[in-house]
C-alpha cells in the first residue's frame, strides 16, 4: 500500500516540507548539543569549595555570625570562603559555630 501522492507537485511540496521540517531538527540538536558542551565546560571549570565559610552579618559593619564547614548547606547567601587559620581565629574570637555542620569540631577546636 502506497501512502504517498501520486502526483509530482504534491511529492515536490512534501520533499519540501520534509526538507524544512529535517533542518529545524538538525538545528534544534544542534542547540541541545551546544548547551550540553557549554554546561559540561562550566561544570569542569567551577572552583572547588572553599573549606570554610564566615557567614556575614546583615551589613559590611556587622561582625560574621557562623563560621561553617565549606560544604554546609545551611550557610547564608552572605558568606565568603576563608582559610582554616581565620576560620580557627574567628571561633577563638567569639564566632558561634554552625550547629548543623560543626566546623570546630572538624577544626579540632575545643573552647576555652
Amino acid at each position: 500500500m502506497n501512502d504517498l501522492p501520486p502526483d509530482l507537485p504534491r511529492l515536490r511540496t512534501l520533499e519540501t516540507w520534509l526538507t524544512y521540517t529535517l533542518d529545524r531538527v538538525r538545528k534544534q540538536i544542534a542547540d541541545l548539543e551546544r548547551q550540553e558542551a557549554e554546561q559540561e565546560r562550566g561544570e569542569q571549570a567551577r572552583p572547588a569549595p572553599p573549606d570554610w565559610v564566615l557567614e556575614l552579618g546583615l551589613n559590611r559593619d556587622s561582625p560574621a555570625v557562623y563560621v561553617h564547614a565549606g560544604d554546609c548547606w545551611n550557610a547564608g547567601k552572605r558568606s565568603k570562603g576563608v582559610d582554616r587559620s581565620t576560620a580557627l581565629r574567628a571561633l577563638a574570637e567569639g564566632v558561634a559555630a554552625c550547629p548543623h555542620c560543626r566546623p570546630d569540631s572538624e577544626l579540632g577546636y575545643l573552647e576555652g
